[in-house]
């Protein structure tokens, strides 16, 4: 018989594919409309509920789960948030998701495990209280709980360390050989220790040192599963990758120029970020990493762009964004579960269609979603109409600045670069003489 659980923001359902055959899922809750089509793409709606989890009650949840798994919004705990924390209106989502585990509790129908996942900003947040307070929520629960850190990069190549709080109710014993006496410096960081140094009496009194074994050898790496004839997405135009070069400060501008002398096929993972001028305005840096890991698959809402692969080989230098390949990256392999509503929705960005113009509608343009990101870099504005561009910032008015707000000091010097243009496998390479 396999093990019953609840599934709390459940997104696409990453978490049901990690479980995998021998639990079965009984309930499962996500509010975003776009997560729960690829949710209902990949395992169906039986279980599938839309709905906000503070509108749940007790009385909605099946039977007796094992398990609860919560994946509760990161985006206010994430060193990229605003530092809101568990007030903030995203985080605090764990609030009315732990209201209904009380409610079971009290309906005697506790889950025996919770799960809860989410940044290592939540071990910090507040300096330390917001983890604090969700360890004295499980302790006054009648959960006893631990906390591992997991970075993805044990397993594939992409940097995604996460934190795990698990969390066994004390009516439930507990094997000796699941617990350790201390840290293990493999799943127990630093700031997580220095986070159990700050709970209180009563949940020090509860935690438990969870025990894992030594991660696995990975492999594989990030060049290894870049494809040199991407689908669904095209390399940039030369200008484009002329364009991201420039954005980058001196200290990545230096990774590019130690890629060239490699000798060797480069692949590098580039992040937009937005960045403060010593004004205080925004502007947007790239910034690039040659270490054969992707960085850490994320969307605009959590404080970054949609990763852009960069391959240098010797003189030649292309760029275009990350494809739908990268579900091997988060562990999937090419016959997991896939994002359903087209390319750019599992990345939460607003990329131009192929067919698309400066002054076309998303009509005219092909589907995409209107909605600006946080920082105003998407390429449709407000009525729906592409503005052009990558959404790489706005143009500094400002005599000590150059385009994209980036100091002249900072630029890569790109000026003697020969840029050729061509299709089909080598459209956008650069030829940096």
């Amino acid at each position: 018989m396999t093990r019953p659980y609840y599934e709390f923001f459940a997104g696409g359902g990453m978490a049901r594919a990690g479980l995998g055959a021998s639990w079965t899922c009984v309930f499962a809750d996500d509010v975003d409309s776009k997560k729960a089509t690829s949710y209902v793409a990949n395992w169906g709606s039986d279980e599938l509920r839309l709905e906000d989890v503070a509108r749940l009650t007790p009385a909605d949840l099946p039977g007796v789960a094992i398990l609860a798994w919560a994946a509760f919004p990161c985006q206010d705990l994430s060193l990229a948030g605003a530092g809101a924390g568990l007030t903030g209106e995203r985080s605090s989502t764990f609030w009315p998701f732990w209201k209904l585990m009380t409610g079971l509790v009290a309906d005697e129908r506790a889950p025996r495990l919770i799960v809860l996942e989410n940044v290592c900003g939540a071990l910090t947040s507040h300096g330390g209280r917001d983890f604090a307070a969700i360890g004295a929520a499980l302790a006054e629960g009648g959960y006893r709980f631990g906390a591992v850190v997991v970075d993805a990069a044990h397993f594939v190549p992409q940097s995604r360390p996460r934190l795990f709080i698990v969390a066994a109710h004390q009516s439930h014993s507990i094997p000796d050989s699941l617990l350790a006496d201390s840290p293990d410096a493999h799943w127990h960081t630093s700031a997580l220790s220095t986070a159990y140094g700050k709970l209180s009496p009563r949940s020090k009194d509860a935690w438990l040192w969870w025990r894992l074994p030594p991660p696995p050898i990975r492999n594989v790496t990030f060049s290894d599963i870049i494809e040199a004839q991407p689908k669904g997405v095209n390399w940039h135009a030369p200008q484009e990758t002329r364009r991201l070069l420039a954005m980058m400060s001196p200290i990545n501008s230096a990774k590019v120029v130690e890629a060239q002398k490699a000798g060797r096929r480069m692949v590098g993972g580039v992040y937009k970020r937005t960045r403060l001028d010593k004004s205080g305005r925004k502007f947007q840096r790239a910034e690039v990493r040659f270490d054969n890991i992707a960085g850490c698959l994320r969307t605009p809402a959590g404080g970054s762009s949609r990763q852009t692969i960069m391959i240098v080989e010797a003189n030649d230098v292309r760029s275009r964004l990350l494809s739908l390949f990268s579900a091997l990256l988060a562990g999937c392999g090419t016959s997991g579960p896939q994002p359903q509503a087209g390319l750019n929705t599992p990345f939460e960005i607003t990329p131009p269609p192929p067919n698309a113009s400066a002054g076309s509608t998303m009509s005219e343009a092909g589907p995409a979603p209107p909605a600006l990101d946080r920082y105003g870099n998407a390429n449709y504005d407000a009525n729906g109409t592409y503005i052009g561009g990558h959404g790489v910032g706005t143009l500094v008015d400002n005599p000590d600045q150059t385009t994209f707000g980036l100091p002249k000091s900072s630029m890569l010097d790109i000026s003697s670069m020969h840029c050729t243009g061509s299709t089909g496998a080598n459209a956008g390479m650069l030829s940096c003489n």
